[in-house]
């Protein structure tokens, strides 16, 4: 089938087999890799993209789904030579340390800042609460950092949501 999409901006068109993921899609015929095939079970969040704006879990998402649709990669969060503020603010903050799963955190986190309302934890279901830490690690709960860099990631992005 082929398939129509934006990736960072930019109208791309594919052939595709209908079984194949948006993951596979971006990595082996776009050469994007930034985003990591981790898990292929959408468990640990490596490869999570923007689709519309909205975090997803590209190992997951067929890309016949997404055609006609708007997909942000991590290579796509940066302004050209400028860094997005929470690439800045991973830097800063020491927020990786193999980075195997930073691409999937980054995006993560940026979709995450747009997202309005309660989580899990919120107390009071009818707030909007503030991004505290303990909201940002129920949050950002469904990307796994196997090198422990969580105490850091929450720091860079709470820096960025303040």
């Amino acid at each position: 089938m082929e398939i129509t999409l934006r990736v960072n901006g930019v109208p791309r068109k594919a052939d595709v087999d209908p079984r194949m993921s948006l993951l596979d899609l971006l990595r082996e015929r776009l050469g994007l890799i930034g985003a990591k095939k981790g898990c292929d079970h959408g468990q640990c969040g490596a490869c999570t993209v923007l689709i519309d704006g909205r975090r997803a879990n590209s190992c997951l998402a067929l890309a016949v789904a997404v055609d006609d649709r708007d997909i942000t990669t991590v290579e796509g969060l940066a302004d050209g030579d400028e860094l997005h503020p929470l690439q800045a603010a991973f830097l800063e903050h020491d927020a990786f340390q193999c980075g195997y799963c930073t691409p999937g955190q980054l995006c993560s986190a940026e979709g995450m800042l747009g997202e309005p309302g309660p989580s899990a934890i919120t107390e009071d279901l009818l707030t909007d609460p503030g991004l505290t830490p303990d909201e940002i690690r129920e949050r950002m709960s469904g990307n796994l950092c196997r090198c422990g860099a969580y105490v850091n990631i929450v720091t860079a992005i709470g820096e960025v949501a303040r």
